[in-house]
């Protein structure tokens, strides 16, 4: 009965697995070609790898050689062997089977009619795309062309400010919560918890007002000053914004985290004559590394992926963060989609995450496990 449940786990999480590394594997292995090559076979591997077909993308040593075959007047004395390489990539050479041109190829018995469509072909060729610039040039469109790189720079500036402010905000109202009684403390951790439970979307007009209200109000004082104050379409009002909503959880995680620390280590500190400030700050806040990592690994994955409300409050294309540059990028391709650049995008927003993740994952599992021991 022990066998068939180790067998059963293992074998669910084996699925598990698949499940999550199949997807990834694809879109990593179709950020490696060109739209070509997938509209042509989307599960097949890129020609990088798996080796380019006759009718695909020429390498460039075969341009090259194409190239030179161009100057060569008139085209009947272009070997066979040459003739026939360049009628297995372009269906405007007809040869038989031995590679000799055909009578009844279109291009008449005119050398100098040969040789013009001849050129026509070799231009066409040397204008295609090569297999295996295919993965630098994805990259280099969406980086570059494609404004990646501040729509990469703009999510780790926003990320890195809400992150900082939840975890200030949240460590010390969790510890005051954790290890002080007083009137009303039940009630204030079960306001702050309570904001889990409203759908954050419904927040979205609301806020929106808000925001423009406040933003209208501040103008007006700082004005004398030469100053203005806003909240809509900044990266200021976004970070309040995500500070505001990762509060709840953080909150409710942190607050377990400080109810598990042994209280014998700040009646020790104390004794030896810190103050509150002291025993928080230099006490408590190390031990509860574990549990700071692990909300800031769940409000990374959240804040860096975020899209609803940064479409809604960020309107300036300067100031978007990546999955609002991944839709406008897809918006914008309408029915002429890059498949290369829309999958390389895609990676250069997922792996930071699976970055996060791999180098803290066990902190996260220690600090899951420690602070579920009490609260």
């Amino acid at each position: 009965m022990e066998r068939a449940r180790k067998i059963l786990i293992y074998g669910f999480l084996i699925g598990w697995l698949f499940a999550v590394a199949l997807p990834m594997g694809w879109v990593l292995l179709n950020s490696l070609r060109s739209s070509q090559e997938f509209v042509q076979n989307p599960f097949g591997m890129p020609w990088l790898i798996g080796g380019i077909p006759a009718d695909g993308l020429l390498e460039h040593d075969e341009i090259e050689e194409a190239l030179r075959l161009s100057e060569v007047t008139p085209l009947d004395s272009i070997p066979h062997k040459k003739l026939a390489w360049l009628a297995e990539h372009f269906e405007e050479i007809d040869t038989d089977n031995n590679g000799a041109l055909n009578a009844g190829t279109e291009f008449g018995d005119s050398p100098s009619t040969l040789d013009a469509k001849m050129i026509a072909i070799i231009e066409k060729a040397a204008s295609r795309p090569l297999a295996r610039s295919n993965a630098v040039e994805n990259y280099r469109k969406a980086w570059v062309e494609s404004h990646f790189s501040r729509f990469f720079f703009n999510s780790l500036w926003v990320t890195f400010w809400s992150l900082l402010g939840t975890l200030s905000l949240a460590s010390m109202a969790a510890y005051v919560l954790a290890r002080f009684e007083f009137r009303g403390s039940h009630v204030l951790f079960l306001f702050f918890v309570s904001g889990m439970m409203i759908p954050a979307q419904l927040l979205l007009t609301p806020v929106f007002f808000e925001f423009s209200w406040f933003s209208e109000v501040g103008t007006q004082l700082l004005q004398p000053f030469g100053l203005r104050f806003q909240l809509y379409d900044s990266h200021f009002g976004l970070i309040i914004l995500y500070i505001a909503l990762s509060l709840p959880f953080t909150i409710l995680v942190l607050t377990g985290f400080f109810k598990s620390l042994p209280g014998a280590l700040r009646e020790a500190a104390i004794l030896d004559g810190c103050n509150e400030y002291r025993v928080f700050w230099h006490v408590m806040l190390p031990l509860a590394k574990p549990g700071l990592i692990t909300a800031g690994i769940f409000n990374f994955l959240g804040i860096w992926n975020e899209y609803i409300f940064a479409l809604v409050f960020v309107n300036t294309p300067e100031l978007k963060t990546l999955p609002l540059g991944l839709a406008s990028v897809s918006i914008q391709a309408q029915y002429k989609t890059d498949f290369g650049l829309m999958f390389a995008g895609l990676v250069i927003v997922v792996v930071p995450t699976l970055l996060v993740y791999v180098l803290l994952q066990r902190r996260l599992t220690e600090g899951i496990t420690m602070g579920a021991l009490k609260g």
